[in-house]
């Protein structure tokens, strides 16, 4: 099973074009979609899970019509979208047993049996008693996730997970979308390169709508190899760099900017050579054109 989406565009009232001819083949296993905050990524993940309509285009998952078949969808659909309401006094285990319930899971043996198997899995069921209220950030997401894989989804969308999270909850929660990724199409939505550098085998870039760049992570890494270098430079002078050459990204170190530049060529101008990484591919598909010491990114 797989997940194609061809030009799907979605322009809001106010005139905001959300998504613009957005086309995407999605397989097995964990997805990254990458962009800014405001790139679209919400909107198409809205638009998928069949909670808002597209303008245009279509998506089908399988040989399902995801625009036209919702129905079918969410049966097969598991959702954890950025922010989620839950009843803050109900335990993790009673709200489980009524989303269950409400899945189609009739039987109440068989009900708790699914609602144990999946606290189980979250690492909650210690925890499975207390109110919802009282959970860490880490162990709602956790939640989040185990309301997503009631009824044995198809495909699950998990909408920016790791904001907020600590570093021990951000690893435990790479492991547990990792194991999910094995058998079923798991899209993660991010603005976070890490997120998608540890988790998935094939991803896209999105922004302004548009999908700019899409395929294997370490692949998008191999073809930039020998077209980023880097230097520190006084703050003072940062514009000017921006002027003269196509600076991907600037970070402070100990106080003094490290720049990153993509260029074909060797820049000169006590600029180095340096091995690339995910942000450099993020940040090359999202600044536009080249300048003239460089090509644009294929």
């Amino acid at each position: 099973m797989q997940l194609t989406i061809r030009g799907l565009s979605k322009t809001y009232p106010n005139g905001v074009r959300a998504l613009e001819n957005v086309s995407l083949t999605i397989p097995l296993g964990m997805y990254g979609l990458l962009g800014p905050n405001g790139a679209g990524k919400s909107t198409l993940m809205r638009t998928l899970a069949t909670l808002q309509d597209a303008d245009s285009g279509e998506a089908t998952l399988g040989d399902i019509d995801v625009l036209n078949q919702k129905d079918e969808v969410r049966k097969r659909l598991g959702y954890l979208p950025q922010d989620f309401g839950v009843y803050p006094r109900i335990s993790a285990y009673d709200m489980l047993d009524h989303i269950a319930l409400l899945k189609g899971i009739v039987r109440s043996s068989e009900r708790k049996q699914v609602v144990d198997a999946i606290l189980q899995r979250v690492n909650l069921w210690d925890h499975r008693k207390k109110a919802l209220s009282g959970y860490s950030g880490g162990m709602r997401q956790r939640f989040g996730i185990a309301q997503a894989l009631l009824g044995e989804p198809r495909l699950i969308i998990v909408d920016e997970p790791t904001a907020g999270l600590d570093p021990g909850e951000r690893n435990r929660f790479y492991n547990l979308l990792s194991e999910i990724g094995e058998n079923v199409i798991v899209i993660l939505s991010t603005h976070i390169v890490d997120d998608v550098k540890e988790l998935c085998t094939n991803m896209a870039v999105i922004h302004q709508g548009r999908v700019l760049l899409s395929g294997d992570p370490q692949r998008c890494i191999d073809d930039m190899q020998g077209r980023v270098w880097r230097k520190s430079v006084p703050k003072s002078e940062i514009a000017t760099y921006e002027q003269q050459f196509r600076v991907l990204s600037s970070k402070l170190i100990g106080g003094r900017p490290l720049l990153h530049i993509y260029s074909a060529l060797d820049p000169g101008d006590g600029f180095q050579p340096v091995e690339p990484d995910l942000e450099d591919v993020f940040f090359a598909a999202i600044n536009g054109p080249a300048t003239p010491e460089g090509e644009p990114l294929q």
